[in-house]
């Protein structure tokens, strides 16, 4: 496996509408999750099968964006000690606008970061203080140019649509607004109201209302019209991209193709024998108490037999514009993805694409995603 996946469990605060795992820490805190990650990353290597170097790093969270420059540095000379990092690699570092400076991006550079992820979330001031976060929209385009001062040439913008009180026109002005920045990358979000969250809880005692689902779909085609204009590639439901620029990492996840991980909640995914998925344990202090053991703290929680593989092959590869490969199915299955999945795809029709020898939903399609896609599961 080339590719690894380390998450950052801390923030400066919650996010009313986030449902990862996160806290608040310390500057002692975190260097004590630092070294925590080294020995992680040692017990992994030890019970991994050798393999390529590491081709995509993602820093994710949680806000990696409150490790200093040095205990990146530390984390990466960690992992390639351990398993060799690819001359070329792509190495991202989720940020928030709230947590940089230019000193601090140009250190980022400095210890081998290559790729920004920049979780502006929205431009309008009114919607950040509604979604908690700690920055304004000053802060972050001031976040992205001093991003461009330090080097970064690869930049990915996070923007959030659909939000309570959200007009058409408003969603036209923050994406335009956003293209003006001519970022890399774009990641656009439906704001979704996950079971739990402060922002659910507010939804259901009536204090704000959700977007309509016409109004949501409104708002997804037009930013698929505006990106497409301005030379982005829609090539996963959420993301665009210049040519050049799609997310390596995020395209391993896609493919169902392998991946490391390391910290607090993070996921992996070992290709080998259909599959299995496992996680680290979202507690610091059992992680911490199995790896003072010498004991992977990481445990299997999902095991794939070849239906199960077949239908997440066919989950994740409809999400993308490349789609569902069908010779490759046949490949890797010894079967034909047509027939297994013939009365799926007939209840699809209208929303299948097929291109010499992959299908791929359109854009109506990925609208009603959740629901196509459960005919395949």
């Amino acid at each position: 496996m080339s590719s690894i996946y380390i998450h950052i469990p801390f923030c400066s605060r919650k996010c009313p509408y986030c449902d990862f795992y996160s806290q608040p820490g310390s500057s002692s805190d975190i260097a004590a999750y630092v070294a925590l990650l080294e020995k992680n990353i040692q017990v992994l290597a030890r019970d991994s099968v050798p393999g390529t170097p590491l081709t995509t790093i993602f820093f994710g969270g949680g806000t990696p964006s409150l490790l200093q420059p040095k205990q990146l540095q530390t984390i990466l000379m960690q992992l390639d000690s351990c398993f060799k990092i690819a001359q070329k690699a792509e190495i991202t570092l989720e940020a928030n606008p709230g947590t940089i400076t230019l000193e601090k991006l140009q250190g980022y550079r400095a210890a081998g970061l290559n790729r920004l992820s920049l979780g502006i979330q929205s431009l309008s001031d009114a919607n950040l203080k509604l979604l908690g976060r700690i920055h304004n929209s000053r802060t972050a385009i001031e976040g992205f140019n001093a991003a461009r001062r330090a080097g970064f040439t690869n930049i990915s913008l996070d923007l959030m649509f659909a939000l309570p009180d959200q007009t058409l026109e408003d969603n036209f002005r923050e994406i335009n607004q956003l293209l003006d920045l001519s970022p890399e990358h774009i990641s656009l979000y439906g704001l979704s109201f996950e079971e739990g969250t402060p922002l659910t809880l507010s939804a259901e005692s009536g204090q704000l209302m959700p977007c309509s689902e016409e109004l949501y779909a409104d708002q997804y085609r037009q930013i698929n019209q505006l990106a497409n204009a301005a030379g982005y590639e829609h090539y996963e439901i959420s993301n665009f991209a210049r040519p050049g620029f799609r997310c390596a990492h995020n395209q391993v996840y896609w493919r169902r193709e392998g991946c490391l991980a390391v910290g607090c909640g993070a996921h992996g995914f070992d290709p080998h024998n259909w599959g299995t998925r496992w996680q680290v344990p979202a507690d610091i202090t059992r992680v911490r108490r199995a790896l003072q053991n010498n004991k992977n703290p990481a445990k299997t929680v999902e095991t794939f037999d070849c239906q199960s593989a077949m239908s997440e092959y066919c989950y994740l590869r409809l999400r993308t514009s490349d789609g569902l490969d069908l010779i490759e199915f046949r490949k890797i299955f010894c079967q034909d993805a047509e027939q297994v999945f013939s009365a799926a795809m007939q209840r699809c029709k209208n929303f299948l694409i097929q291109d010499n020898h992959s299908l791929h939903f359109n854009l109506d399609g990925w609208l009603i995603y959740d629901y196509l896609i459960s005919e395949f599961l």
